[in-house]
């Protein structure tokens, strides 16, 4: 297992909280009217969240180049996979790419190559010409793909058959344009550090493949990702480690895959989530830590490792056990103003709008409603 190390020399800042006790954390977080504390700490928790408009409109410069304003299309979803013959909506890759074309969108990530089959190209485009066509229309309306959420093999060490899919990917991304090819998962679903230190194995591989085919492979996070890692202490009955060190299973990631070859989406979200959710663990020696999680300052620690990023918002909810409840981007309570400006690299990182329940069976249009408020809003934050 070979250790990689970042250019930043983050480790101490990925320790530091943000000046916000325990009792305050906890007591602010269980608040019913949380979302009103006056002076607001941003990153601390949703309690200590901003609670004005994410788009912060007037004078200023654009935190998010209009070069850089992309969108997941797993957020219109129903629209790319709706029957075209059964409605005037849009429907199907071409006519949504015109329509978050007509928005402002200059980039789109995909999220499978998959539409009805009654949309022009049939309903898989998972193919070599499949891809062709895709970047026809991408070209047609000045899009730009910039990522996938697609195949990942699943064997390890890689079977023969995984091998040759994980190629074909590579040669679609390439034919689509991107810069990037990734997927919507974690590296593992564990806390222990050895099946982290295996995923990392794992990643080194693809990504060195990735990197000789011209991309830059990436992992995506959910919140238990940003969770502790079970790296020492006492051992359970099955010989495995009950308590951390303090470090983040992605921050150990981070540590122990190739800079070069291995990068990491951040779901601004879902990083949120983590630090409401993971705020305290057991220490090696039995003791109750606190170790407040700071989405921005990880990224500042290894700015070049997160070429992009999920652009999602959400409300406070202290009751539901995640702390937030998703809505559309910008009218939420997430720092995004704050949040870019602290990242920096404009003209590096990547923002992908996100939202995950976009798509309404009672209101068709929603998704794609929901995405131009995103853009509006994306495109207004300003420094």
């Amino acid at each position: 297992m070979t250790a990689f190390n970042d250019e930043s020399g983050a480790g101490d800042a990925l320790r530091r909280t943000l000046g916000v006790s325990r009792r305050r954390f906890l007591s602010t977080c269980t608040a019913a009217g949380a979302a009103a504390v006056a002076a607001p700490v941003f990153g601390a928790s949703p309690a200590l969240a901003r609670t004005a408009p994410a788009a912060a409109t007037g004078a200023g410069q654009a935190l998010v180049p209009a070069d850089r304003r992309g969108i997941i299309l797993y957020t219109v979803r129903d629209a790319t996979g709706r029957d075209p013959l059964a409605t005037d909506l849009p429907s199907g890759f071409r006519e949504v790419f015109k329509e978050l074309a007509r928005y402002g969108y200059k980039q789109v990530e995909f999220a499978g190559y998959g539409q009805h089959a009654n949309a022009p190209g049939g309903a898989n485009l998972e193919t070599v010409e499949g891809a062709k066509l895709l970047r026809s229309w991408l070209d047609e309306y000045g899009l730009r793909a910039q990522g996938n959420h697609g195949f990942i093999p699943g064997s390890w060490p890689l079977s023969q058959p995984d091998l040759d899919t994980f190629k074909k990917h590579l040669e679609i991304a390439n034919i689509l344009g991107m810069d990037h090819m990734g997927t919507g998962g974690d590296p593992t679903g564990s806390a222990y550090r050895s099946d982290w230190d295996a995923a990392a194995d794992k990643w080194n591989a693809l990504g060195k493949i990735a990197h000789g085919a011209g991309l830059k492979l990436y992992t995506h996070n959910h919140d238990a990702a940003y969770g502790f890692l079970l790296d020492g202490g006492p051992l359970d009955a099955q010989g495995r480690p009950t308590a951390s060190s303090g470090i983040r299973k992605l921050e150990y990631f981070l540590k122990v895959t190739d800079p070069k070859t291995v990068w990491l989406e951040m779901d601004i979200f879902w990083a949120h989530v983590a630090q409401y959710k993971f705020h305290t663990y057991t220490a090696h020696d039995g003791s109750q830590q606190e170790n407040v999680f700071d989405p921005a300052a990880l990224v500042r620690g290894h700015n070049k490792r997160y070429p992009l990023f999920h652009a999602k918002d959400g409300t406070v909810n202290t009751t539901n056990g995640m702390g937030y409840d998703m809505v559309p981007f910008g009218e939420g309570v997430i720092d995004y103003r704050t949040f870019f400006s602290r990242v920096g690299a404009k003209n590096y990182h990547n923002p992908m709008v996100e939202q995950d329940n976009a798509p309404s069976s009672t209101d068709l249009g929603q998704s794609l409603k929901y995405a131009r408020v995103g853009y509006d809003n994306l495109a207004a934050l300003r420094k």
